[in-house]
């Protein structure tokens, strides 16, 4: 096949997908979700660069960021190929806190978690002058604490990236550093409670709260009782 015939398929393909999803009576989260697992299964055996390659079609010709994230994700190969000017290039135009969660939870995190991206990767994200980077860099910490993802709480890593953020009082990154925090407690909640300790006068009065109360009842917040 020639790269011109190759290029032609790619594009093809990934106009296929967003035919079938333009034209569900209904683009909620379970039909989206079963039009992209049904590609999925009959891609299994395609190369990963292929699959991969209409993923970033998807992505950069059509605007598809969430099914193209969850194709890359349920191919290991094509997962297997991302690099770090890949992984970035997928995170353009981040614009909202959907935008940046889908790119940390179901990319960025899982990418750093098996050694795709650096920990310098990380935290240069977190020094950004760009807030959806900045919380990027916090929701990638997630993955690390998973274990649905293979994560098993890593506090070091996480704790290092909440540490570069601790004076942040953008609200996107204050409720990211909240959520960092509680996910990290789940696996491993000692380290959490010295951090919280450590820098109770430096946290957001939010972070501080939550995160208190995930570690004193399990729950991000109290239950209202009648």
């Amino acid at each position: 096949m020639t790269e011109t015939a190759s290029t032609q398929e790619i594009t093809a393909a990934a106009s296929a997908i967003m035919a079938n999803l333009l034209a569900l009576p209904v683009r909620d989260m379970p039909s989206v979700r079963q039009v992209r697992r049904r590609y999925s299964r009959e891609w299994r055996d395609r190369p990963g660069s292929w699959v991969l390659a209409v993923s970033e079609a998807l992505f950069h010709d059509h605007g598809c960021r969430w099914v193209a994230y969850e194709l890359i994700a349920a191919h290991p190969d094509a997962f297997g190929l991302l690099d770090r000017a890949r992984i970035e290039a997928l995170a353009d135009g981040m614009a909202d806190w959907s935008a940046v969660d889908t790119f940390g939870r179901i990319v960025a995190g899982p990418a750093w978690l098996r050694g795709q991206l650096a920990d310098e990767d990380i935290a240069r994200w977190a020094s950004s002058d760009n807030r959806w980077w900045r919380r990027a860099a916090l929701v990638s910490t997630v993955a690390l604490n998973t274990p649905s993802q293979g994560g098993y709480g890593d506090a070091n890593r996480t704790l290092t990236i909440c540490r570069m953020l601790l004076a942040d009082r953008d609200d996107m990154v204050v409720k990211a550093l909240s959520w960092a925090l509680r996910k990290l407690s789940e696996c491993d909640p000692e380290p959490v409670w010295a951090f919280v300790r450590e820098h109770e006068d430096a946290l957001a009065a939010r972070a501080r709260r939550e995160t208190f109360h995930k570690l004193r009842t399990g729950l991000k917040s109290p239950r209202r009782t009648r």
